[in-house]
């Protein structure tokens, strides 16, 4: 009887509302109150692009499967943080989505990029067969770090975005090669690219001063990705605190992880419970309309997001950010060495200015990663059985 119950419950128990707490509720760096913003904290999440699993697409590679149910939902949650960085770098982070409201274009070209379709940057098809060059057969199952190499080989086609992604192995963000990336070979694209330049600038409502428009043209936007291990079989609590302060940064991308083999994509928290959205729904595969416009709503979640204990989460995870401008990653800098003082919370990864000694050759590792770098490294975040070594920095 008992089972019946829970299996009638599913619905109900599964999308239950937001607890009446005092506690503030975290969604990608902003700070919300149940009692007076629950519209508001609903629509946050509803306006992300909520990637699940599908069937009848395309077959992938011309001859694959058609659907990514039981494998893709890792892939997925790698396309909702990159998706999040695109909206942020397209639309920017104060953008809603309006259900039945004929959105703007540039968003219409973020959703396109992920389509269910070989062409599209980030579609399943892309990522499952550049996972091929990461040892990963098609239709196999990848942890948070492949996924994150996939996407970064992924976004040098994506001259639009034209974003610098950086994957920082080892515990270790090192500034100076974030600093060369994102000042490296960045030119203006014809009066495309100028006039795209130009918008942005008014878009945030800064004075229109040429000196500004230069330093932005002279820093390619960043999406920085963090692969980590937690703990060995579950998170280690002292990591517990540092992770929530990661959704408090305005920088935040959110966090691809979830329970073992059972990938979610976590924009943020309250209390001691993580807020997520979940790829585990089969829907059809979407076609574009008879007027050449996407029917978007089967991408946005519109019931309240699921919670869990931050507790159960499996230690492999990977934590994304987003600095549009290099005054952006100054701050989250600052904001990365602050936390190191806070008491009771574990530094998750070091933030150092220069690559110590006794690292390997950078551009090996995070510039071009060749399968025997990405297997090694998938053997480290993914393994259930070897030993890891607990950084306590």
């Amino acid at each position: 009887l008992f089972l019946a119950t829970l299996t009638y419950d599913t619905l109900r128990f599964e999308y239950e509302d937001f607890p009446e707490t005092k506690e503030p509720v975290w969604i990608l760096g902003r700070k919300y109150s149940v009692f007076t913003e629950k519209e508001e904290i609903l629509l946050d999440v509803t306006s992300r692009l909520w990637f699940t699993y599908r069937k009848n697409f395309p077959a992938i590679g011309g001859t694959g499967p058609t659907s990514d149910t039981g494998w893709g939902c890792m892939l997925r949650c790698g396309q909702m943080i990159f998706a999040q960085a695109l909206v942020c770098r397209h639309l920017g982070r104060d953008w809603r989505w309006i259900k039945g409201k004929r959105q703007m274009d540039n968003y219409y070209n973020v959703l396109n990029a992920f389509i269910d379709k070989k062409d599209s940057y980030y579609s399943i098809h892309q990522i499952a067969q550049m996972g091929v060059g990461e040892g990963k057969s098609i239709g196999q199952w990848y942890g948070p770090n492949t996924v994150a190499q996939v996407l970064k080989k992924l976004a040098t086609f994506d001259t639009w975005s034209s974003l610098a992604v950086h994957i920082a192995m080892d515990n270790t963000v090192v500034m100076e090669e974030i600093r060369r990336l994102c000042q490296s070979n960045v030119q203006c694209a014809g009066a495309a690219g100028c006039s795209a330049l130009e918008s942005d600038v008014l878009y945030n409502g800064c004075p229109e001063d040429v000196g500004l428009r230069e330093r932005l043209a002279l820093w390619k936007p960043l999406v920085l990705l963090i692969p980590l291990r937690l703990g060995l079989t579950e998170i280690n609590e002292a990591y517990i605190e540092t992770l929530k302060h990661c959704f408090m940064m305005p920088q935040s991308l959110g966090v691809i992880g979830g329970k073992p083999n059972s990938a979610h994509y976590f924009i943020g928290y309250v209390g001691e419970e993580l807020i997520y959205l979940d790829p585990h729904t089969t829907q059809p595969a979407v076609e574009p309309g008879d007027s050449g416009c996407l029917p978007d709503e089967s991408f946005h979640c519109q019931h309240p997001p699921c919670r869990m204990s931050i507790a159960e989460l499996d230690p492999s995870i990977a934590v994304g950010f987003f600095c549009n401008t290099e005054a952006d990653f100054n701050d989250w800098c600052q904001q990365i060495k602050k936390l190191s003082l806070v008491r009771g919370a574990l530094p998750m990864f070091e933030l150092v200015e220069r690559q110590p000694s006794h690292f390997s050759n950078p551009d090996v590792l995070n510039l071009t990663p060749d399968s025997s770098d990405a297997d090694r490294l998938e053997r480290f975040f993914d393994s259930e059985d070897e030993d890891f070594e607990i950084l306590s920095l």
